[in-house]
């Protein structure tokens, strides 16, 4: 059984070395995508300090985005490709890297 460990966060690079580390330990042998995803959001959601929503959104179809796992406060369902942060990166195909959503 997987146990998460604490991470020093005091240095950023060191601290994301760790989690993808504890990340791979924790998703090693699973192949089931839904149960990855549920378990990545779970980590990151108790792991990164001060965050209130980790998970996923799903590409529906081509111009709908669907609500996957995730930890936190209650999020959309269903997001329009261009529509807020997410659809808008669908839209552009780029990550967008948003301080504060």
């Amino acid at each position: 059984m997987f146990a998460a460990t604490a991470i020093d966060t005091s240095n950023k690079p060191a601290f994301y070395k760790e989690l993808a580390t504890q990340l791979k330990a924790l998703l090693e042998g699973e192949g089931d995508s839904v149960a990855n995803a549920a378990n990545t959001s779970a980590l990151i959601y108790q792991m990164v300090p001060d965050l209130n929503w980790a998970g996923f959104y799903f590409l529906a179809s081509e111009d709908e985005l669907v609500l996957g796992p995730f930890q936190g406060k209650p999020a959309c369902v269903r997001i329009a490709v261009g529509k807020g942060v997410c659809g808008k990166a669908i839209e552009l195909d780029m990550s967008m890297l948003v301080k504060d959503v």
